[in-house]
Formats: C-alpha cells, structure tokens, sequence
C-alpha cells in the first residue's frame, strides 16, 4: 500500500511538473522561481549581516540599526550584481561590420568594485583601447563591460585581464588594451593607512603586446590629462 501510494504521488508530482513545462506561461513561472530564489538569498544574507553586528556588540534592536541588516543585504546584492550579467547579454546587438582600422579609445570609465580580501571598495577609473578587425562595438558597451566585471569580488588584477579577455573574445580585434587606475580602501583605511597611494594595472593583447609604437601611442592618449 505504501508502494502504491508513493508512487501515485509521484504520478501527480509528475503530472504537475509537466504541466507547468509545457505551460503556456513558462515563462513566467521561471520568473516566479527566479523571484523566490532570489529573496530566500536576500533572506539569508540579512540574517548574516544581524549576526554580523550582533558580533560586534551591537544592539540590533534599537532603533538606529532595525533596517540596516536588510538595507545592507539589498546594497551587497547591488555590488555584487555583476555575477548575474554576461558579456553576451549586452553586446549581441551591438556589434557592427564597419571597415575601420585605426586605434578607438575609451578613456575614463569610472569603476566602483569590492576587493575579494576584505570587502572593502576599491574605485578608480579604466581606460580601454582597441583596434578593430572589421567590427565594432558601440562605445558604451565597453563601459557596460567594465560594470559587469567591477561588481564582483575582485582583485586588481583580475579585472583588468577579465575585461581585456572579454573584449578580445567578443570582436576578434587586431589588439585590446586595458589600464585600470584605482585606489583601495584596504590601503586607505586599515593597514599600511596610506592615503594618496594608487594602484596601476595594465593589460595588453595583440599589436598592443607585440608592437612598441602601438602600446606607446595609447599610452600617450589615455595619460594625457
């Protein structure tokens, strides 16, 4: 009888699952899924935040602190937004076959990231060169792409090669390069407290890496103030 039953609850488990598949409103449901998903994971990181401050020897009851689990929880899922972005989402439509060679320049993207050591902010500014290959993205894209990597957990370093590599990947160019300019709050704040150090990270692909007049030629557009 347990058998039985087991199994007839299984059928109408089944049953239901394929009907919210083949459902007309899939769509929807996903969204729905996607939605509670989502808020179970606001949830959880609000409960680790009032334990955080409890820690601390705060009082998460009074009145000044009542939200701020919460508040901040919504702020971590803002600044770490980028996990749920890719590359492909933001440049299909937006690259375009024109025969154009010469060297573009973006220069000056503000960038806002979290270092991966100490969730601190680290913030600064990326400059990116590219040299088409009978393709090119519009401008904006390339600051889109700097935000989808910044808004992870980052070390310096990565994100500039993450941002070079997904350029190159995405236009097929004759050459990428990326410099990042930042400072970090781990720096600022606790540790060595140096206030007006700066942290420099370059990465070059291509004509950029193989050619001294090319790298040099971007070099002298992007640090010219």
């Amino acid at each position: 009888m347990e058998y039985n039953n087991a199994s007839a609850k299984n059928g109408v488990a089944d049953e239901n699952q394929n009907m919210c598949i083949n459902c007309k409103h899939n769509g929807l449901c996903r969204e729905v899924s996607r939605e509670s998903a989502d808020a179970d994971k606001l949830s959880h990181i609000e409960k680790a935040y009032t334990t955080v401050l409890s820690e601390l020897g705060e009082d998460v009851e009074r009145e000044g602190l009542l939200r701020t689990p919460l508040r901040a929880a919504k702020a971590m899922q803002f600044l770490t937004k980028g996990y749920k972005e890719t590359t492909q989402d933001i440049l299909n439509d937006a690259i375009f076959d024109e025969n154009h060679e010469e060297m573009v320049i973006v220069k000056d993207i503000d960038l806002f990231s979290l270092c991966e050591h100490h969730l601190v902010p680290f913030f600064g500014k990326a400059h990116i060169a590219y040299l088409p290959n009978k393709k090119v993205v519009g401008l904006s894209k390339l600051a889109r792409i700097v935000e989808i990597y910044s808004r992870r957990l980052q070390v310096q370093e990565r994100l500039t090669k993450q941002i070079a590599s997904a350029i190159s990947e995405a236009l097929e160019p004759a050459g990428v390069a990326v410099v990042i300019e930042a400072v970090h709050m781990c720096m600022v704040m606790r540790g060595v407290q140096k206030m007006n150090a700066s942290t420099v990270t370059s990465v070059m692909l291509g004509s950029f890496n193989d050619n001294a007049v090319t790298r040099k030629e971007f070099l002298a557009l992007t640090m010219q103030k």
